[in-house]
């Protein structure tokens, strides 16, 4: 009787692709699941698919950091097209409208850059993944259904203009885009053609970096199935991601059988590390006191 060939072990762990365009961020997760050789693969956050850049994956018990991870800021660059808007605020709609937008002075665009830095509301692109009862908006559009969507409030930390290229009556920007979570780059196109009258969209982007994670520690799907390897092992990911904690024995023990242990005095989630160095569990002060929020060193 043949014996069952055992599959080789997958080491948890964080992969960092730097996304080619035309590619969704499901498709992404679909090759590593087939480069790596485990089904138990997930991302953190999305990246439209025209867009390139940084698309955080998590694989094994590393997928567990995924709701955990501080990726509330990110960073872009971006090219504006000044003289046409779409239906998708980007390159992949239908133009609504034309205009000359030579007229559009160096002056006058950066006044309406400075307008969309800071706090801001704004409204996301209709065919945006925000949720209406339930429903992506993208979907409703899809769908037939005419979408408004309310304004919210996100942070844009720098909104720089690298180059302007003037070309006819086009004009096409070279940004660079710092910004808080959920803010639409596709949004900032539209809206500072807009304000320009002459109507914009975004016509490339490329995500650079994401929280901690940037393009340094990135690689191509082709370079992951050449040398398939985590980017950050579990013990790597947990200290770029979180304030570390490190435990003494008695705490470990303590831990191990779901005791409270005495809180660290770090403000909000951190990574456990036992003696020896391994990552055993996110956590958080409560109090005087201290709780695992997520057990990492289990299946």
């Amino acid at each position: 009787m043949s014996r069952p060939v055992k599959r080789p072990t997958v080491p948890p762990g964080l992969i960092v692709v730097d996304k080619a365009p035309g590619m969704t961020s499901h498709d992404v997760v679909a090759r590593v699941r087939r480069i790596i050789g485990t089904r138990k693969v997930g991302h953190a956050g999305t990246l439209d698919p025209m867009a390139t850049g940084v698309l955080v994956l998590g694989v094994e018990r590393a997928t567990k950091l995924l709701g955990h991870l501080a990726l509330d800021r990110k960073t872009y660059l971006a090219n504006i097209h000044l003289g046409a808007s779409t239906t998708t605020d980007d390159a992949e709609g239908e133009v609504l409208t034309t205009a000359d937008a030579s007229g559009a002075t160096d002056a006058a665009i950066a006044a309406g850059i400075a307008d969309l830095t800071g706090a801001i509301q704004q409204v996301p692109s209709s065919v945006s993944a925000v949720k209406i009862d339930g429903k992506r908006a993208y979907a409703r559009v899809r769908a037939g259904e005419d979408v408004q969507l309310p304004p919210r409030p996100v942070t844009v930390f720098r909104f720089d203009l690298l180059n302007t290229t003037r070309v006819d009556d086009r004009v096409e920007l070279d940004v660079m885009v710092d910004c808080s979570s959920g803010t639409y780059v596709r949004a900032l196109a539209r809206d500072l053609g807009a304000a320009l009258g002459v109507g914009g969209h975004l016509s490339a982007l490329r995500r650079t970096t994401v929280g901690p994670f940037d393009l340094r520690v990135a690689r191509t799907l082709e370079a992951l199935a050449e040398k398939p390897e985590m980017s950050l092992d579990m013990e790597a990911a947990v200290s770029a991601a979180f304030p570390r904690r490190d435990l003494d024995k008695v705490e470990a023990v303590a831990l191990s059988h779901g005791k409270r242990i005495p809180a660290a005095g770090i403000e909000g989630t951190y990574g456990i590390f036992d003696p020896l160095g391994k990552a055993v569990a996110l956590g958080v002060d409560e109090g005087t006191s201290a709780r695992a929020l997520v057990a990492l060193n289990v299946p």
